[in-house]
């Protein structure tokens, strides 16, 4: 039987996706809905349909207008992402709830520390689509396949998916954005690679740019960078055009100080971010900008920014609004109550607000040794030694499961992960928004580049996406030698970066 059969008639289909479409449709956009149509009404119920698009091809008011269209007609989707902010950013565009990959395909055996304690859940959907945002960051070997299920993530989803009675998947990505970490190229992006699950495999690609491009300096110099990569030219450094574009500008670093802080008094802190290459570099950023522009010494003040480093579904588990806090979520500090060092650690009771949840507020705590490392959370060997601690205050309880049931409920092991979110990793970036962004490209010579590099910089097809406002971009592709001594003076921070220009990240 196939997906939609006995629903409604084809072009019916087709008229209802284009009637939920808010543009009259490209011709490539219109072919995209014939497909999307094909799809869904194919018999074949292993297929999948992979959707390849560039920034400011109109994929996300496409996906929004399918997703319209099944609610209207009764029929079931799922809405699924990579990370945890992505999948908050794509429910939000879709209207439409959204859940993190790993979230909605594990489930964990037995609670402990282990993460290969986690297995492939039953999928108990019948006739439903899974649409899947962000595709390329998909892994399936590598440093991202970290061991749950059977540590290749793809593998596991096709899994998950098909084992499910009529249902298919729908996988939607931009080949220009960077692989999964330690992988060449993104695998769930691969149609020879789909096809060798044993899938008949739909592929449709929007290129042409409908959104501001005339306008936009964002979309230009994405574009740019992409003829770039596609022409696999890695051997000279990536060109910025901003004259004659309102939306980007480059600046020095004696500009960036007075940069920021005027996007602090006209975009809002919320809506201004920088984009760093390294946890290292973030990790100097927030230091010189809570300490030479916000003028804030102690360890946490009230109005601090704070990006989740770790999914976490303690905090968040008795709140409807909430269910869990996500991988790049970003709240507010209200109140900062007492600190205490425990197993190790240390830890605080803070009051935090969620900006994207209507202001949510929760009473935490938060683990602040992750406040300043150069990992993106704790290591395995940190998470192992706070876990063995931690149980050693239950060693009494003699039953198993008992012990790892008050374990699961301790409020010390289950501390917020969190680091200041004022500058984020280009990884962390993925799937934000924000009105002002300025991008750190650090110490670059041609000898240093990479395809990896074009990629996660320059101008990224990704940010195309996500940016809305002014991009402002700080070029330092100078010999540290050659920088004015009153740009050194003009700023603390900025000393310490360029002492960081050995181009590794």
């Amino acid at each position: 039987m196939n997906f939609l059969s006995g629903v409604m008639l084809n072009n019916d289909l087709l008229q209802q996706i284009k009637g939920n479409f808010p543009y009259e449709p490209t011709e490539e956009q219109e072919i995209t809905i014939k497909f999307f149509v094909d799809f869904l009404f194919s018999p074949k119920s292993e297929s999948v349909l992979l959707l390849k698009g560039y920034a400011g091809t109109g994929k996300t008011t496409l996906i929004s207008a399918l997703v319209k269209t099944i609610r209207h007609i009764r029929s079931k989707c799922v809405l699924l992402a990579p990370t945890g902010r992505a999948a908050k950013v794509f429910a939000q565009n879709a209207s439409h709830p959204a859940y993190t990959i790993h979230k909605k395909i594990y489930r964990q055996k037995t609670f402990s520390n282990e993460m290969d304690n986690f297995q492939l859940a039953p999928n108990l959907h019948r006739d439903t689509l899974f649409i899947v945002d962000e595709a390329s960051m998909i892994a399936n070997e590598g440093l991202a396949g970290a061991a749950f299920g059977t540590g290749r993530l793809l593998d596991d989803l096709i899994q998950y998916v098909y084992s499910g009675e009529g249902c298919r998947l729908m996988l939607i990505g931009d080949t220009a954005q960077l692989p999964p970490v330690g992988e060449e190229e993104s695998p769930a992006l691969c149609p020879e690679m789909l096809a060798g699950y044993g899938l008949e495999v739909m592929e449709c690609r929007l290129t042409h740019v409908v959104r501001q491009l005339e306008t936009s300096g964002i979309l230009y110099n994405a574009t740019r960078l992409r003829k770039q990569i596609v022409g696999e030219d890695f051997f000279s450094l990536p060109v910025v055009k901003a004259t004659g574009f309102a939306d980007i500008r480059i600046i020095t670093g004696s500009e960036l100080i007075e940069a920021i802080s005027d996007s602090y008094d006209h975009a809002g802190m919320d809506e201004t971010m920088i984009i760093c290459r390294s946890n290292k570099r973030a990790n100097l950023y927030n230091r010189g900008i809570r300490n030479t522009i916000l003028y804030r010494e102690d360890e946490l003040n009230s109005g601090d920014l704070l990006m989740v480093a770790k999914n976490n579904y303690y905090w968040g588990s008795e709140n409807k609004e909430l269910d869990f806090i996500a991988n790049g979520d970003v709240a507010v500090v209200r109140r900062m109550r007492r600190v205490r060092e425990m197993y190790g650690f240390r830890f605080a009771d803070v009051v935090l607000t969620f900006p994207d949840y209507d202001d949510l507020e929760l009473e935490v705590k938060v683990l602040l040794d992750t406040l300043h490392s150069d990992t993106p959370a704790l290591t395995r060997e940190q998470s192992e030694h706070l876990f063995n601690a931690v149980q050693e205050d239950y060693k009494d309880i003699t039953v198993k499961r008992e012990r790892m049931k008050k374990l699961k409920e301790d409020p010390y092991y289950n501390a917020l992960q969190v680091k200041y979110a004022y500058a984020v990793t280009c990884h962390k970036a993925q799937g934000g928004q924000w009105k002002r962004v300025f991008i750190d490209q650090g110490y670059m010579t041609e000898d240093m580049l990479t395809p990896d590099y074009l990629a996660l910089y320059g101008f990224h097809p990704y940010y195309g996406n996500a940016l809305s406002g002014e991009l402002a971009q700080r070029t330092v592709n100078r010999e540290p030698g050659t920088v004015e001594r009153k740009e050194v003076e003009a700023f603390q921070f900025y000393q310490e970066l360029l002492s960081d220009y050995s181009g590794s990240s």
